[in-house]
C-alpha cells in the first residue's frame, strides 16, 4: 500500500510536468505547478516518515509490466529507502513552498516549470528502483531533468559552460555505473537487485566494482576530484533548484553508493574502508578551503557541499573498516553519524540556498563585495540565515554539531582496528575533519557578515527588501528541523537504527529511554551529549543577560561619534571586505592548493594613481585531471572538423577502407 502510494505521488509529479509544457507561460501557472508538488511531496513524506518509524524493518516490493521484457520494471521500499524519501521529499516540499513565492519572480518560468516536478520524480524514482535497468534510466532521468532546470538562464554568462560540464560529469558517472551493474550482474544477466545481493563476486572483481561506484556516485555527489561541475551547475540554476541539486541530489548520489556498497556487493575489506575515507578527508579539507576564497555566495555554498559530502564519506568509509574488521557496534555508530548527516546536511543547506536567493532576488547580487547591512532591510532572513550558518558551521545547539560530534566519537574507537594503515590514516582524516569544521565556522563568519552586517556597499543593499512570505515559512520551517534535530538528536538516532540494523545486522542502543534526553553513543563512561539542556543553558544565559542589562544599565542617554575603527572616512568601501578576510588563510593554504600569487602594484611618491592588489588562484584539480582531457578533445575536434570539407569521393574513399579493415579484423579473429 506504502508503495503504491508513493509511485502515485511519482505519477502526478509527472503528469504536472507534461501539463506544464502545455500551460507554462499562462499566468496561474506557477502557482498551480509548485501546489501540486507541495501537496505530492506532502503526501509522499508522510508515507516515508510513517515507514520508517513504524515499519522500516519490513520490504514492501512491485513489479510494472515496463522495461525489459524479461525483467520488468521492480520497485523496492524498505528502511533504507525510506529514510532516503524522507529527505527527498522534505527537500521537495521546502523547496515547492519556497518557490510560490519566488517562482513568481522567475524570468523564464517556461523552461524551470515543465522539469522540476519530473526532476522531483526522478530522484523519488531512483531511491524506490529495485533492478539496475530501472535504476539507471530513473538516474539518468534525474540528470537529465536537473540539467534542464541549470540551463534555464542559458544566456547568463557562464551558464551554458556549466551545463555542458554538468551534462559530461553526469554521463561520465553513468558510464561507470552501467559497468558497475555489469560486473555484479555477471555472465547470466542477474540485473534484479535481488539476484546481486545473492552473488558473491571475487575480490578482484568488488574492488572494481568499488571504484567504478566511488566515480559514478562520487561524480554526482561531488566527491573531489569529481567535483568540478558543482561549483558551476549549482550557482548557475535558480535557488530553489540550487537548494535540491546541493541538499537533495547529492544525497541520492550518497544513497547509490550505500546501496550498492554497504547491501549489493557483500562482505567488505578492511582497504575498502580505507580508499572511502582518503576521498573523504581530501573532500572535507579541500572544498572548505575552495569556499573561504569565494566572492560569490551561491558558489561558497556550492563549495560547502563539498566539504559535507566529504564528512558523509568519512562516517561511510569508517562504517566499512569497522565492519570488514567485525566491530558491528562501532560500524553502526559510524554510519549512523554519516546517515543522520546526510538528513542534517539536506536541511541546513536547502536553508542556506534559500536564503542566498532571498537576497539575490532583493538585491540582484550574489557578490558579497556588493552586498552589507542586509540585516537592517532583511532582518527575518538574516535570522534565518544565521541559524543555517550555525548549524553548518557545526555550533550546538544545531544538527550539525550532533552527526559531527558522532563522526569524532566513531574515530576515537579507531585505536581497536587492527590494520597499522587505518591505525595511522584515522587520527589523520580526524584531524582533517576538525580542521575542516574550525574553517566552515570561519567560512560563514565571512559570508554572514560580509552580506548581512556593516553597511551596504552598494545602492541596490542599501534599498533591499525583505523576501515574501512563502520564502520566509519554508526558511523557519528548516530552522525549526535544524534546532529540533540539534536538541532531540535521540529520536532521530532510534529512527536511523532499522537502517543500520538492515545494512550491518546491528544499531545503537535505543536513545530515546534515556534520562533527559541524553544521547549515549558508545558507554556513558566515554562521551555523552544533551542537546536540549545545552539549548536551556544556553538561552537562559542570553536571557539573563539581556535582563541584567536592562535592569541595572545606565538610562542616561549619551551621544558620540561612533567608533571609525582607525578609520575617519566613513564610506563603506573602508570596511572589512570578504577578500580582506579570507586573505591569512590564503596566504597559508593558497600556494599549496590554488596556486595563489599577489601581485601588489603601488605608484612612488607623489604618484597619486591608487594602489593596486591583484590576486590570481587557479584550480589544481582542474588543471592536473580536466585541463589536459580539454586540450586533447579540442584538438581532436579541430582536426574532425576537416571531415566536413571532404569531397564525395574521399567520404566513399573512407567507407570503402573501413570495411576492408573490418573484413580484415574478423579474418585474423577467426
Amino acid at each position: 500500500m506504502a508503495l503504491t502510494v508513493l509511485l502515485s505521488c511519482v505519477a502526478v509529479l509527472l503528469a504536472t510536468g507534461v501539463a506544464a509544457v502545455l500551460g507554462a507561460r499562462r499566468s496561474a501557472a506557477t502557482s498551480l505547478v509548485y501546489s501540486t508538488c507541495l501537496a505530492a511531496s506532502a503526501v509522499a513524506l508522510a508515507v516515508a516518515v510513517v515507514v520508517l518509524v513504524t515499519d522500516a524493518r519490513s520490504v514492501h516490493t512491485l513489479q510494472l509490466p515496463i522495461g525489459l521484457p524479461w525483467l520488468g520494471a521492480n520497485f523496492r521500499l524498505d528502511g533504507l529507502s525510506a529514510l532516503f524519501l524522507v529527505v527527498v521529499n522534505l527537500g521537495s516540499f521546502s523547496a515547492s513552498l519556497y518557490g510560490l513565492g519566488y517562482g513568481r519572480h522567475e524570468p523564464a518560468p517556461g523552461r524551470v516549470l515543465p522539469f522540476l516536478p519530473v526532476f522531483l520524480a526522478g530522484m523519488n524514482l531512483v531511491v524506490l528502483a529495485d533492478d539496475a535497468f530501472t535504476f539507471l534510466v530513473t538516474w539518468e532521468f534525474m540528470s537529465v531533468s536537473s540539467w534542464a532546470l541549470v540551463m534555464a538562464h542559458h544566456r547568463d554568462e557562464g551558464n551554458a559552460k556549466a551545463g555542458y560540464i554538468y551534462l559530461l560529469m553526469a554521463s561520465f558517472g553513468t558510464l561507470a555505473l552501467l559497468f558497475a551493474f555489469g560486473l555484479l550482474a555477471g555472465a547470466d544477466g542477474g540485473y534484479a537487485f535481488g539476484v546481486m545481493r545473492t552473488a558473491r563476486p571475487s575480490p578482484g572483481l568488488s574492488a572494481a566494482v568499488l571504484a567504478l561506484v566511488l566515480i559514478g556516485a562520487g561524480s554526482k555527489a561531488g566527491l573531489v576530484p569529481l567535483h568540478v561541475w558543482l561549483p558551476l551547475a549549482h550557482p548557475a540554476a535558480p535557488s530553489h533548484v540550487s537548494a535540491l541539486m546541493s541538499g537533495v541530489m547529492t544525497k541520492v548520489a550518497v544513497y547509490g553508493f550505500v546501496r550498492i556498497v554497504f547491501d549489493l556487493l557483500g562482505p567488505p575489506l578492511w582497504w575498502w574502508g580505507a580508499a572511502v575515507l582518503t576521498l573523504g578527508g581530501i573532500s572535507a579539507v579541500l572544498g572548505v578551503l575552495y569556499a573561504l576564497m569565494q566572492h560569490d555566495l551561491k558558489r561558497l555554498l556550492a563549495y560547502h557541499t563539498v566539504e559535507n559530502i566529504g564528512i558523509i564519506f568519512i562516517g561511510l568509509g569508517l562504517a566499512l573498516s569497522f565492519q570488514a574488521n567485525d566491530m558491528r557496534q562501532a560500524a553502526a555508530l559510524a554510519l549512523t553519524a554519516a546517515l543522520f548527516h546526510v538528513f542534517n546536511h539536506s536541511v541546513f543547506k536547502s536553508l542556506l540556498f534559500f536564503g542566498a536567493g532571498a537576497v539575490l532576488r532583493a538585491t540582484g547580487e550574489r557578490d558579497m563585495e556588493h552586498l552589507g547591512g542586509l540585516i537592517h532591510r532583511m532582518p527575518l532572513t538574516a535570522i534565518a540565515f544565521l541559524a543555517g550558518s550555525t548549524a553548518i558551521s557545526a555550533l550546538p545547539p544545531f544538527n550539525g554539531f550532533v552527526s559531527e560530534w558522532l563522526t569524532f566519537q566513531a574515530i576515537l574507537l579507531s585505536p581497536r582496528l587492527p590494520q597499522w594503515l587505518l591505525k595511522f590514516m584515522v587520527p589523520a582524516v580526524g584531524a582533517m575533519l576538525a580542521l575542516s569544521a574550525a574553517l566552515a565556522a570561519g567560512c560563514f563568519v565571512k559570508a554572514f557578515g560580509a552580506t548581512f552586517l556593516g553597511r551596504a556597499r552598494t545602492s541596490v543593499a542599501e534599498h533591499a527588501q525583505e523576501t515574501d512570505a512563502f520564502s520566509l515559512a519554508a526558511m523557519f520551517l528548516l530552522v525549526a528541523l535544524c534546532l529540533i534535530a540539534g536538541i532531540l538528536p535521540g529520536y532521530f538516532i532510534d529512527a536511523l537504527a532499522p537502517v543500520t540494523q538492515l545494512l550491518l545486522g546491528a544499531q545503537l542502543p535505543p536513545q530515546e529511554q534515556l534520562k533527559w534526553l541524553t544521547i549515549v553513543p558508545i558507554a556513558e563512561s566515554r562521551s555523552s551529549y544533551n542537546g536540549l539542556l545545552l539549548f536551556v543553558l544556553i538561552a537562559a544565559a542570553g536571557w539573563l543577560g539581556a535582563y541584567v542589562i536592562h535592569r541595572w544599565a545606565s538610562h542616561a542617554l549619551r551621544r558620540s561619534a561612533a567608533w571609525d575603527c582607525g578609520f575617519p572616512d566613513a564610506r563603506p568601501i573602508t570596511q572589512y571586505t570578504a577578500g580582506s578576510f579570507a586573505q591569512p588563510i590564503r596566504r597559508v593554504f593558497g600556494t599549496m592548493a590554488f596556486h595563489a600569487r599577489e601581485e601588489v602594484s603601488m605608484p612612488p611618491p607623489g604618484d597619486m594613481r591608487a594602489a593596486r592588489l591583484h590576486v590570481s588562484m587557479r584550480d589544481r584539480v582542474w588543471d592536473t585531471f580536466y585541463a589536459p582531457i580539454e586540450g586533447v578533445v579540442a584538438f581532436a575536434a579541430d582536426r574532425l572538423n576537416q571531415v566536413q570539407s571532404w569531397t564525395i569521393r574521399a567520404y566513399l574513399t573512407m567507407v570503402f577502407s573501413s570495411v576492408v579493415l573490418l573484413l580484415m579484423v574478423l579474418a585474423v579473429w577467426h
